[in-house]
Formats: structure tokens, C-alpha cells, sequence
């Protein structure tokens, strides 16, 4: 196998709306888990009955899908696991992501016939390590996210036939690639059991002791950037795709399972065009780093791939993430002019708002908005449901399109 291969793009999938969107904004294949034994619990729409019916969905449109099982699982789930296992397999995934060595013996003796991708989470960090894993059956190896360029090409020399594949882009642990015991210890919710609750991106207050007054703490100041000590900047490596690809990096994965169908859709197509670019061997489009400002992010640093950032991959401002642009609507169905979109924020009358399809983006000026009564209204506001809309432009966007607008 050659991996200078067609690199594929991965793209997430927490319920069957984003699996549907991540594969029409331009996903090769899609990641997906159940809540028990995946590292995304919460804000995990899929079921074991959903997730046979996603496969087949996936399958029938030519993509791929990837079932999680990545937790490092305590002794009380592993008499579920061997039940789940064999189920999983005859949904027909393409591959099982698995992280803990009692998973992978599972996955071998259950469904043997079920490729096996090393999660992340397991923190292949060396040649040595993906030669180990590879001699144990693993087909794929998802490479930690903290690892160089070269490094990257190190392993590849030493590993020629394994598949690799690398995160290029969404929110970034401030452990080594997931294995954090903070959110545990502060709340007793595990991440390595995928319940973490983000404990590294709250705000905290720091204070010193002085060695002889036992007990009296004394703030440290903070400066205008706060004090999030541990919140990193998410990782953004589309401007470096050619050189993973020529690195050895077959797979390019983006991270988000809990994130909304806006992140899913700008992302998938903005990494679709930059990969589409780079194999017709066109220069670096980079207005790409535009569209990708437009979803929710903490700031955009390129990881470790060509040195440590220390404290520039720190976003000091907020827990919240930042965006230029906001979610206002996405398109679910059309009839003859009008159009029914589920409402995401407020929108009004006589607004202009811009629309992104998978392949075209512009601007469109709202002209009616009616109820599914038939009502007619002014504006409608997020949480409101849908509605039906015609605009001034008579545009025929698809269901799935995309309306947002400017943050000011």
C-alpha cells in the first residue's frame, strides 16, 4: 500500500443529523460511538438500534464509518462489552477504534473480521510503539496529537505498510491526547470513561502560601488575560496538509463528536477544498483560515508539528469559544419557492443573510417568514422551531444549506 495514497477526511459524527451533514459538507468517512463505551458519552444521540441504520446509510452513499470503543473500561463493564461487541460487528462499521489491550483481545476473538484502529487515546508516540501494535493487529493507528513532523516521518520510514492517521483540527487536551484525571478528581467524572467535564478550560483563582504562615493563601494577580492556565487553543493544521500527506499521514481526522451541524459543515467543506486543492496541486487557498474562523474556536495554533508552542497554545480570554460568524438557520425541506428551515438564532424580515451550501456560499435577502401554520411573522427566534421562508433572490438552496451571519 502506497501512503502517498488519496488522503481521507474523517469527520465526526454525534448523532445521525451531523453523520448526515458531515458526509454532504464532503467527509470520506465518519466516526461514530455508543455513550457506554465511548470517550463521548454525553451529547451522544447514538444508540445500538441507530447505529446499524447509520452504517447502512453511510455505506449506501460510498463513505466509511468507524465505531468508537476507546474508553479504558473498569472490570464492570466488561461482561456488557462482550455483549456489545459481537452486535457492533454485525452492524458492519468498516473498523473499531479501541485504545485499551483488553478491548483489542475482545475485538480479535468477537469479531475478528473487523479491521482495528489504535485510538488516540493510547498515545503512539514512536515507531517502536506503532511496530508493537501493528504486530498485534491493529490495521490503523491514529498517531497522539502531540507529536513533530518529524517524528511523524520517523515512524512512517520504520512502519511502511501501517495506516496513520493524525488530528488536524477541533479542541486539543491539555494532557497527553486525552489521558486527564482533573475532570475525575474535581467531579468525579472520568474522561478516560467519556464523561469529562472540560475541568482544564475553567476559569481559576491562584494562590500562594508563605512558608511560615501555614494556611494563609494569597491571590496571585491576574493580568487582562485572566487566569484559564490550562486551556489550550484548538489545533488547526489545514495549512499543513501537504506536508502530513508527504509525512506518511493517510487518514486526516477532525475532532468535534459534541459540536453542532454549523461546526460540522464548515469545517468538512473547508477540508475538503484544501485537500481537493492540494492533490489537483493548486497553492494553498488561504482563505480557508477564514471560513474556519466562522465556527465557534478558542484561537488556532499548529500544534506541535514543527516545534513546542509553550505558552502560545494557552487561549487566556474565556472558557467560551469565539466566533466571526453565527448560526442562524439550516435548511430542512423545499416546495415550490419557499423553503422550511430549522431556526438556530433570531432572524427577521427584510435581513440579509448569508448562505453556504457544499459547493457555493452568498448572500440572500429574506422576503416572507410564515409558521408551519401558515402565519405570518416578522421575525422568529432561536428555539422557536421551524418555518417557512422565501427570499428575495428566489435562490433553490438544498436541504441541508446553511444561513449565518456576521458576529458585530
Amino acid at each position: 500500500m502506497s501512503y502517498l495514497m488519496k488522503p481521507e477526511l474523517v469527520m465526526p459524527a454525534g448523532s445521525l443529523d451531523k453523520l448526515d451533514i458531515a458526509i454532504q459538507y464532503g467527509a470520506d468517512a465518519v466516526y461514530v460511538g455508543v455513550p457506554s463505551f465511548s470517550l463521548r458519552a454525553r451529547e451522544n444521540d447514538f444508540r445500538f438500534e441507530t447505529v446499524a441504520n447509520a452504517i447502512d446509510e453511510v455505506k449506501s452513499r460510498g463513505k466509511r464509518v468507524y465505531l468508537t470503543i476507546n474508553i479504558y473500561p473498569r472490570n464492570l463493564k466488561i461482561e456488557s462489552l462482550k455483549k456489545a461487541i459481537p452486535v457492533m460487528a454485525e452492524a458492519g462499521a468498516h473498523g473499531f477504534i479501541v485504545a485499551d489491550p483488553g478491548v483489542i483481545g475482545l475485538c480479535k476473538k468477537l469479531a475478528p473480521d473487523i479491521p482495528l484502529h489504535l485510538s488516540v487515546q493510547a498515545n503512539a508516540v514512536n515507531y517502536e510503539a506503532v511496530r508493537f501494535w501493528q504486530c498485534l493487529g491493529i490495521k490503523r493507528v491514529i498517531l497522539a496529537q502531540e507529536l513533530s513532523l518529524k517524528e511523524i516521518e520517523r515512524i512512517r520510514k520504520e512502519n511502511p505498510s501501517v495506516e496513520l492517521e493524525f488530528f488536524v483540527h477541533g479542541s486539543v487536551c491539555m494532557a497527553y491526547s486525552g489521558r486527564c484525571l482533573i475532570s475525575n478528581y474535581l467531579t468525579h467524572r472520568d474522561a478516560n470513561q467519556g464523561t469529562c467535564t472540560q475541568s482544564c478550560r475553567w476559569n481559576y483563582n491562584v494562590y500562594i502560601e508563605e512558608e511560615t504562615r501555614k494556611g494563609a493563601f494569597f491571590p496571585i494577580d491576574e493580568d487582562e488575560h485572566g487566569a484559564y492556565i490550562m486551556n489550550s487553543k484548538d489545533i488547526c493544521l489545514i495549512a499543513h496538509l501537504k506536508e502530513l500527506m508527504e509525512a506518511g499521514v493517510t487518514s486526516f481526522k477532525i475532532e468535534g463528536r459534541s459540536k453542532s451541524i454549523y461546526y460540522v459543515a464548515t469545517v468538512a467543506r473547508a477540508y475538503r477544498k484544501a485537500i481537493d486543492g492540494m492533490l489537483a496541486g493548486k497553492p494553498f487557498d488561504q482563505n480557508l483560515l477564514d471560513e474556519l474562523k466562522k465556527t465557534a474556536n478558542r484561537g488556532f495554533f499548529p500544534g506541535f508539528l514543527k516545534k513546542d508552542p509553550g505558552q502560545t497554545s494557552i487561549y487566556y480570554e474565556s472558557y467560551r469559544p469565539v466566533q466571526t460568524h453565527e448560526f442562524v438557520a439550516v435548511v430542512r425541506q423545499r416546495k415550490d419557492e419557499k423553503m422550511l428551515v430549522e431556526i438556530k438564532n433570531r432572524f427577521s424580515c427584510n435581513e440579509q443573510i448569508e448562505f453556504m451550501t457544499p459547493d457555493t456560499d452568498g448572500m440572500l435577502t429574506i422576503l416572507s417568514i410564515k409558521d408551519r401554520a401558515g402565519q405570518t411573522m416578522d421575525c422568529v427566534h432561536g428555539g422557536s422551531g421551524s418555518a417557512w421562508i422565501s427570499t428575495a433572490e428566489h435562490i433553490e438552496l438544498p436541504a441541508g444549506a446553511i444561513l449565518r451571519r456576521p458576529v458585530h
